[in-house]
């Protein structure tokens, strides 16, 4: 693949985070696509927000962040997103998602075929697909990206927005998988697998479900990345979390980065742990750049 910038769609929910400092636009679409912008690719969002004040403000956030919102519909009817986000002491975030909202019902257009047509990579999650009209139109969507496109599965278990059989559909249609520490061992009891350690199950995974790499992340404890041929582990970065909101998507950001570029997996994993960890030390996920840009500031963490 070239070392050109590649076109990165992030789909599913777009909405926002209800933080104890405040609202911030989040959702993991919008988070993935800032980072992948920030790392030098088109980060492109591609969600449904409502026709409402909250919908308004949102697309002057995309603007704000530099991110093309020509992929995000509105809805007449239902209200733009919200989520209320509690942080505990260790900056773990607790989630309470408002339900039914715009993102609940994305539509299959024309112009989202194009897009999927264009697109170098896809990634989308569990949450997103809680929803059958929105679980329709994103495994359209998946179906309609060209057989060398990436298609990441990043896995969300939010409260119950979840089952066995989404799960495992979405691993099929998936070129990548992550996830993470917590949410391995909860897929291999949902699967009726058993656990033993992380690479045995993350091996177990990838050859059932035909992928080429799957990632699990392990909080300020680095990440496992194993394909067919490497297993490859690195131990993160110790950084003064202010909230992990978003450090996740910023993870697969430079994972798909990396990938589309055929870098190697301990560089991969070295890249996607500096990135998660500055996200973690920020508050929120969309945080802002400084001056000298992202490349001097991830340089500085280790």
């Amino acid at each position: 693949m070239t070392s050109g910038k590649h076109i990165i769609v992030g789909l599913g929910e777009l909405l926002w985070d209800l933080l104890p400092s405040g609202k911030q636009l989040g959702g993991a679409p919008a988070n993935f696509a800032y980072i992948t912008n920030l790392l030098g690719d088109a980060g492109i969002p591609a969600s449904r927000i409502g026709r409402d004040s909250l919908g308004d403000e949102a697309l002057q956030r995309l603007a704000q962040l530099g991110l093309n919102a020509a992929s995000v519909q509105r809805d007449p009817i239902h209200p733009t997103g919200t989520v209320k986000i509690e942080i505990d002491n260790s900056g773990q975030p607790r989630f309470d998602i408002s339900q039914p909202v715009a993102w609940d019902f994305l539509e299959w257009t024309p112009a989202w075929q194009q897009l999927a047509g264009e697109a170098d990579a896809v990634c989308f999650g569990s949450l997103a697909q809680r929803s059958s009209q929105s679980r329709s139109a994103i495994r359209a969507f998946l179906h309609a990206t060209r057989p060398q496109a990436l298609r990441i599965f990043d896995v969300n278990l939010r409260q119950s927005f979840y089952t066995a059989q989404l799960l495992a559909e979405s691993m099929k249609l998936a070129t990548i998988v992550k996830l993470n520490h917590e949410e391995l061992p909860k897929i291999m009891r949902l699967f009726e697998l058993e656990h033993r350690t992380e690479e045995d199950s993350a091996r177990l995974l990838l050859t059932s479900h035909g992928l080429k790499l799957l990632c699990v992340t392990r909080g300020s404890g680095g990440s496992l990345l194993v394909s067919l041929t490497e297993c490859r582990e690195h131990p993160g970065f110790r950084v003064k979390v202010a909230d992990t909101v978003g450090a996740g998507d910023a993870f697969t950001a430079a994972l798909v980065h990396g990938y589309l570029r055929g870098t190697s997996l301990p560089q991969i994993n070295e890249t996607a742990n500096r990135v998660g960890a500055w996200v973690a030390s920020q508050s929120g996920a969309t945080p802002p750049t400084p001056a000298g840009g992202l490349a001097p500031t991830l340089a500085e963490i280790g």
